[in-house]
């Protein structure tokens, strides 16, 4: 069954003004609406006490197990507001289905998929106008489960909380797509095989943050993880995946191996290639197979998709031993035909002949 979520509204909501200011080109994931949607689950009543509350500072024991032991998961996705004025969400059903799966394997609850829905729905209803409309902006969302019981034992936590926020944000390219140079991690890597690789938790992007840092010292704006086993198959960035466009037209991605996110604009992607009649092949990729085809040309086009940038352009492949340019270092063909359809799907200014969008 769908619970409710009791809806209590903020006393102070932010000003028209005061909003309207907010909403002007805030960097991402800075600004939040006035309210949060939660829901508690524990051992022995299960979920319970859905709502949407003034959004405000959370309050956990310094013990809560979430601080200590990383028991925690999260999703991103996003409401778009269309010309006429309406707001829809691009395929939430599939972030419910991988929240759930992420839950799973940190020992934590799922959430049910029409509990996960009706919070998205409840928010919005109350926080809509801070969907903006202004070109490429959106509101993300930001669904999050924790840890929350007063324990230093290791085990799972027998109380959970789920809590909803809301960030808008302007268009990821300020100036326009520009494309982004990638370092390629040096005896770092995101996760193994057994790991929790394919969930979407704290932990994994902890542990990218030091070769995130490599990579912008060396003037690259993300960084590509090699498998951990071999130390030479390609995975995917800190938080995108990674795609290839040959010469001939088709299309490379690494497969999924248990240590990839199962991205859902990564799958939306895949789908949008076949539609354009691209082969797209799924396998293993050695990193100097990348490097001998982006040297040869036959590699014409490298690009990674996510939920923030939706699909963004790489121009150079960097590491301490080679500095190969992509392309022409200019954002290609493929790449830009496929973000703008995506783009325009989202934004209702392509048919969604898929079924993606859900109207709130």
């Amino acid at each position: 069954m769908t619970h409710s979520f009791a809806v209590t509204r903020n006393p102070s909501p932010a000003s028209d003004a005061d909003r309207a200011r907010l909403m002007d080109s805030p960097p991402f994931g800075t600004v939040f609406t006035d309210h949060i949607a939660k829901a508690t689950w524990t051992l022995k009543g299960g979920w319970g006490d859905h709502r949407v509350e003034p959004f405000a500072d959370l309050v956990l024991h310094p013990a809560a197990l979430v601080l200590h032991y990383g028991q925690q998961v999260f999703e991103g996705l996003k409401a778009y507001r269309w010309a006429d004025g309406s707001v829809h969400l691009f395929r939430p059903a599939a972030n419910a289905v991988r929240f759930a799966a992420s839950a799973s394997r940190l020992a934590l609850p799922e959430l049910p998929e029409e509990d996960f829905l009706a919070s998205l729905a409840a928010l919005l209803s109350v926080d809509a106008q801070w969907v903006p409309g202004a070109p490429e902006s959106s509101l993300y969302l930001r669904p999050t489960m924790i840890a929350t019981e007063a324990c230093l034992g290791v085990r799972p936590s027998h109380t959970v909380e789920y809590l909803l926020m809301a960030s808008p944000v302007g268009a990821y390219f300020s100036g326009g797509v520009q494309p982004v140079s990638i370092w390629v991690a040096q005896g770092y890597h995101r996760a193994g095989a057994g790991g929790t690789g394919q969930a979407k938790t704290a932990g994994n992007y902890a542990a990218s943050m030091l070769p995130q840092q490599q990579a912008q010292d060396n003037g690259c704006g993300q960084v590509l993880f090699l498998d951990a086993k071999e130390d030479k198959y390609i995975e995917e960035l800190g938080g995108m995946n990674l795609f290839a466009v040959l010469k001939d037209g088709s299309i490379l991605t690494p497969r999924l191996t248990g240590t990839i996110l199962e991205g859902v604009t990564r799958d939306a992607v895949i789908t949008l290639l076949q539609d354009a009649g691209h082969k797209v092949i799924e396998r293993d990729i050695e990193l100097e197979e990348l490097r001998k085809g982006v040297s040869s040309g036959d590699v014409d086009e490298i690009f990674a998709c996510g939920t923030a940038a939706v699909i963004t352009p790489v121009g150079r492949l960097v590491s301490p031993d080679f500095d190969y340019t992509v392309g022409s270092g200019h954002s290609g063909d493929v790449t830009m035909a496929l973000r703008e359809r995506l783009t325009g799907i989202q934004y209702g200014r392509v048919s969604d002949t898929h079924g993606w969008m859900r109207t709130v």
